[in-house]
């Protein structure tokens, strides 16, 4: 069996590293002769674990002061539902540039007054819209900054006159970002962070308190600053491998070392789209997403979806099929994804060209 080569849209590929220290840890937990995925969060050497962890996230992103990180449960999903209901007093603004960014809308309006301020729907989510105008009245701004199905990304910081909130679960740690803009920084790990299992937040304190509604304590982010993000039973196993994580990237050079990797992966791939007459590019060129990058077959070349995926599942490449929803193909090009693996898949698609092109 060949080397692997796994662009899945998540969970992600993890750095061989982490898992290997995962692995080490999962047999022995910090010489307690007891497995990680068998202690109690109460287990001495685990606070530790929770410092490092938020210490490595401050340090990588360059946090500022006022802001604090916590782990959560329920992934992204559940973090619509935290921002509507600690954030949500008046009215909310959304930018629906894809499917989590509705749902993320969906959550808000049954909550209270929320609205797509642009959309990019009339064109199946394939651009992130532009020239639209952020009203002042809100009591927040929400953006999706990569649309994973779609392949279009929001690679800048913008500058926005009310509460900015990012859900960057696709492009969290992919490049550097002014915290200072934003509010509430959040998503779930298992694209670049870590694996699945655990969220992510980063929440500027003085942005809390702001709504007149009960919150459920469990609901409200300030029970989990409070409590270090271990109010209830932490996900342990998730946590310690999204330090390992960390760990990783910090030892690679950090932000701008795996920004500079992860450009060059989705330059060498959108370039063989765009050369290779097989296949089409999805995403507007302007938005495209060094993340997920989206393709199909070209216009007269359709009926060779199917045999192409055969044909790269064959050479081992793994997880390419787009999503359910927009069909074709997608290759997810995460931190802990390589250049290697890129160039495999570009082999792949010159090696089909010169069969059926």
């Amino acid at each position: 069996m060949g080397k692997k080569h796994v662009f899945n849209a998540g969970p992600c590929l993890l750095p061989q590293v982490a898992i290997d220290n995962t692995i080490e840890a999962l047999r022995d937990f910090k010489g307690t002769g007891v497995s990680l995925i068998s202690i109690s969060h109460r287990t001495k050497g685990w606070d530790e674990v929770m410092d490092e962890c938020r210490a490595l996230w401050k340090e990588i992103l360059g946090i500022p002061e006022g802001y604090e990180v916590v782990f959560l449960g329920g992934g992204a999903s559940l973090g619509f539902l935290y921002v509507a209901m600690n954030y949500l007093e008046n009215k909310a603004g959304y930018l629906e540039t894809g499917v989590w960014a509705k749902k993320a809308l969906k959550e808000a309006q049954g909550i209270g007054n929320a609205v797509a301020v642009a959309s990019s729907a009339d064109k199946n989510y394939s651009y992130i819209p532009k020239g639209y105008e952020i009203p002042t009245d809100l009591d927040y701004f929400h953006i999706t900054t990569n649309n994973t199905i779609y392949g279009t990304e929001i690679r800048t910081d913008i500058d926005c006159p009310v509460p900015l909130i990012a859900d960057m679960s696709s492009d969290i740690l992919s490049r550097r970002v002014d915290v200072s803009k934003y509010a509430l920084i959040y998503g779930g790990a298992q694209k670049n962070a870590g694996p699945a299992g655990v969220a992510f937040a980063i929440i500027r304190k003085d942005s809390l308190g702001g709504v007149s509604r009960h919150l459920p304590t469990m609901l409200d982010y300030r029970t989990h600053i409070d409590k270090l993000s271990m109010f209830n039973t932490p996900p342990v196993f998730a946590i310690y491998v999204m330090n390992e994580t960390l760990k990783w990237l910090k030892g690679i050079g950090g932000i701008d070392a795996i920004h500079a990797l992860d450009v060059k992966k989705a330059e060498t791939l959108y370039a063989e789209i765009d050369r290779n007459g097989l296949f089409t590019g999805t995403a507007a060129k302007e938005d495209r997403s060094i993340m997920n990058v989206c393709f199909v077959m070209s216009p007269g070349h359709e009926d060779l979806q199917d045999e192409f995926m055969k044909f790269a599942t064959e050479r081992d490449i793994v997880g390419i099929k787009g999503h359910r929803s927009v069909g074709g193909f997608r290759a997810s090009l995460y931190n802990a994804s390589t250049q290697e693996d890129v160039d495999a898949l570009v082999a792949v698609m010159q090696e089909f060209e010169k069969i059926r092109g």
